[in-house]
């Protein structure tokens, strides 16, 4: 008798939920039906239920029983018969009973292949039990992590033979030092993780993942030699593993959890041995549409008002990591028509838009943003897209691109929108050719989102503004309500899931364009854009805190009060 699949429990979920099994219309702007997702775990990605509930929701339908965390912890584990990218890609948790049988907890009773490689390897006599994703993952976590390396191990070698390089490419192609790297990888994909910090200690490895903007530690690399695990991650980003004086920087694409991930590597010499910083960049995540950016209707209206202009220059400014490339990817995707011509020079290219030519910045063989822009200008553009403002050179070919009739798009690093004039005349650029050419500047920062499942609200006391004076600073009044983060197991227990921009746009008018030309300050500019309607950042996390899309306290961490 076949197991029911993914599709078919997905139809039960939709059912259950009231829900239509048919395709929804997509012209009504409704979601994807659930019966079009393929497997359990994106069907509970997909779903408004907890782990918990999903898991005892799968254990009635496939008639299989259920067995919770405590459980798991508590049973003997039969994992070391098994690879661990297996037990982790296929969330499998095999364990031993009290009556001394084996017993297999699946996340996804519906995948029939794990199950037959699971009873090949212990026998046929395997009692398949249903577990949540979250409790398969933090059992693996616990059992796969308490294997220590051995005074015999590999580690021992590299200690003795610290300057043999290759001993040290044989060791980092070994397979425990290869699947603590690709665990690690897989790690990060399964909490959403941006970046991956490696981070040398005197005799280990601390590793911290940026999740959601924050960094959170995870468990150490157990069984791999801090130095197998560096040179590992530089071969695969195709650096020299020889050199460990100078800083280097490498990229790679490797698959990991079933998803294609670009990778982009920093090695950097410390006290203690080389730290590693991986960006992570996923190559299915889809463009987002400009409506989930976060923009608040009037500045969104104002963004599209922009980007019908025929010509100019658009900036978005904010601090590493705020969200300025995901920005400039959906303005992209809404000016990609057949009509026009795109370029683009990024470093990195984050996203890739078909129907757009996108160029990576190289500077080691000359292609700089510069030189590339030099370029883009013999190559009958519509539209050019530069990755950032680094230097006077790009910020005066940008200049000139806009004002020769094309629509120019750009970041630079500064607080404010306002502050974006002159930091642009610091750069070198004339006020006449500034206030000709800037259109509009875009500020923003990301905040992290409440997560739905278990955000709470409550009235703001005067205690609390008398506790911390800037609510009342920010125009936050007592008696007003506030959502604030408690913790579930769908958000790992932070109260915070995914994140959120808040913004604030400047358009160039007729007065700002007389402080551009006499060269005011940023807070002269500020001040006359807010009594001209500009909404500031702190305005626009405020509504979005008040409407519980985020916390008073996020906003407060992200923006400075003016």
């Amino acid at each position: 008798m076949s197991t029911p699949s993914a599709h078919a429990f997905a139809a039960h979920l939709r059912l259950k939920a009231g829900l239509p099994a048919g395709r929804d219309d997509p012209e009504a702007g409704q979601a994807e039906p659930l019966a079009t997702i393929p497997g359990l775990r994106e069907l509970w990605e997909a779903s408004e239920l907890s782990a918990g509930e999903f898991a005892d929701e799968v254990a009635r339908f496939y008639g299989i029983g259920r067995v919770a965390l405590p459980d798991l912890l508590a049973a003997p584990p039969l994992v070391q018969r098994f690879s661990r990218r297996f037990l982790r890609e296929m969330s499998v948790f095999p364990f031993e009973l009290p009556d001394g049988s084996a017993a297999v907890a699946l996340a996804d009773p519906s995948d029939s292949a794990s199950l037959h490689a699971t009873v090949l390897v212990l026998g046929d006599a395997v009692t398949p039990l249903v577990a949540s994703f979250e409790d398969i993952g933090t059992a693996l976590d616990r059992r796969l992590g308490e294997d220590q390396p051995a005074a015999d191990t590999p580690a021992a070698t590299i200690a003795a033979h610290d300057d043999d390089i290759d001993n040290l490419r044989d060791l980092a192609s070994g397979a425990p030092v290869v699947r603590a790297v690709n665990d690690l990888f897989e790690t990060a994909v399964e909490l959403r993780a941006s970046d991956i910090h490696i981070e040398p200690a005197r005799n280990s490895l601390v590793v911290r993942m940026r999740i959601d903007g924050l960094l959170r530690p995870v468990q150490s690399l157990s069984g791999a030699p801090p130095q197998a695990v560096i040179s590992r991650i530089k071969i695969l980003a195709g650096l020299n593993i020889a050199e460990r004086r100078l800083p280097q920087d490498g990229a790679a694409r490797i698959r990991s959890a079933r998803s294609e991930i670009d990778m982009r590597v920093a090695i950097m010499p410390t006290q203690h041995g080389e730290s590693a910083v991986i960006r992570l960049l996923p190559k299915d995540r889809g463009l987002l549409s400009i409506e989930k950016l976060g923009f608040l209707a009037h500045d969104e209206a104002k963004l599209r008002r922009l980007l019908t202009l025929p010509h100019g220059m658009i900036v978005v400014t904010g601090p590493t990591g705020s969200g300025k490339t995901t920005t400039l990817a959906t303005v992209l995707s809404l000016l990609n028509e057949p009509t026009r011509k795109i370029l683009t020079i990024e470093d990195p290219v984050e996203y890739e838009i078909p129907g757009i030519c996108q160029s990576q910045a190289k500077p080691s063989i000359g292609l700089t943003f510069a030189t590339a822009l030099r370029a883009f200008v013999r190559q009958d553009p519509d539209v050019i897209m530069v990755g950032e403002v680094r230097d006077a050179e790009t910020a005066h070919i940008a200049v000139h691109a806009a004002l020769t009739g094309h629509l120019v798009l750009t970041t630079l690093h500064t607080e404010t929108a306002a502050a974006a004039v002159p930091r642009l005349l610091d750069l070198g650029i004339e006020a006449f050719l500034l206030r000709s050419t800037l259109r509009g500047v875009v500020a923003q920062r990301l905040v992290r989102q409440l997560c739905d499942r278990c955000k709470s609200s409550r009235p703001l006391t005067r205690a609390d503004l008398d506790a911390d004076p800037r609510y009342e600073a920010v125009g936050l009044a007592a008696g007003e309500t506030i959502f604030e983060p408690v913790g579930c197991e769908r958000c790992g227990g932070t109260g915070y899931r995914g994140r959120n921009g808040v913004f604030e746009i400047l358009e160039i008018d007729e007065e700002v364009r007389h402080l551009v030309d006499s060269e005011a300050d940023w807070a002269s500019i500020d001040k006359v854009a807010i009594r001209n309607g500009m909404t500031t950042m702190i305005d626009d996390g405020l509504a979005k805190c008040r409407a519980g899309i985020t916390s008073a306290a996020e906003i407060l961490r992200v923006t400075t009060v003016r």
